[in-house]
């Protein structure tokens, strides 16, 4: 990623220009780009190609001011960070279903960056830590999003929890992006992701987050929800653009034929 591109990327998740690879600096770089770029599917009810590589990335995420789902968010995310200075690993995870089962391999790309110790990045779950966890540490991490707790389980592997809820497994053998693709291209097609079957564009606010899914505005602010129903299409296109500076010439149609 060249110095110009560094930049506009900047630039997008409205962060300073950076002079230290830090973790003060990484962890404002991580809550900017959770407040500024959605987790989103549209792409997928859209038609568009999803492309896991850098010159697709940066167009559609800093150019084109749209978001992505975990593979475009924290693939885009580590390239930035390598750009600044960081050591940085992709890694996969295994998300936990609402039963208690685990997902496929690569259900989930995540981030391990390594400053004096390894710290968790991931700004492409939905609803996650605002802040970098340690990957070392064994103990309660507060943070703004709930308690956050690292726990080994076997071969090197660790399960990632949310107050006393498993998010997700972790393994600790780094990956490549390319890796991803197979995956990727699963969730983007198959009946049977949950990324087919409806829309969904959220992020970050402060003291909570704000999604537009289908057709209704969902407000969640300080344990106080608020959900809305979007009448017309001019009002769906209205949201995308006051809410998550997104900009669409129509509304994605969820792909019942896939």
């Amino acid at each position: 990623m060249d110095p110009v591109t560094v930049e506009s990327y900047l630039h997008r998740i409205a962060a300073p220009h950076v002079t230290a690879a830090d973790r003060q600096t990484l962890a404002e770089l991580h809550v900017r780009h959770l407040e500024t770029v959605p987790f989103e599917n549209l792409s997928i009810h859209l038609g568009e190609r999803i492309e896991l590589e850098e010159a697709g990335l940066v167009d559609k995420l800093v150019h084109r001011r749209r978001g992505g789902f975990c593979y475009e968010l924290n693939g885009a995310f580590a390239m930035l960070l390598r750009a600044l200075g960081f050591t940085v690993t992709h890694l996969s995870a295994r998300v936990y279903t609402g039963d208690g089962d685990l997902g496929p391999p690569f259900d989930h790309l995540a981030l391990r960056v390594d400053l004096d110790e390894p710290w968790l990045v991931d700004v492409g779950f939905g609803r996650g830590p605002v802040r970098p966890l340690r990957l070392d540490s064994r103990e309660p991490q507060p943070d703004e999003d709930g308690e956050y707790r690292i726990v080994p389980v076997g071969d090197g592997d660790h399960d990632v929890y949310r107050s006393d809820t498993p998010t997700y497994r972790l393994e600790a053998r780094g990956r490549e992006l390319r890796d991803f693709v197979p995956t990727c291209w699963y969730h983007a097609t198959c009946p049977e992701s949950h990324f087919t079957r409806n829309t969904t564009c959220s992020r970050r606010v402060p003291g909570g987050r704000v999604t537009v899914s289908g057709n209704r505005l969902i407000e969640s602010v300080h344990e106080r929800r608020s959900e809305t129903v979007l009448d017309t299409d001019e009002d769906v296109l209205a949201t995308y653009r006051s809410r998550f500076g997104v900009e669409l010439d129509r509304v994605p149609a969820v792909a019942h034929h896939r």
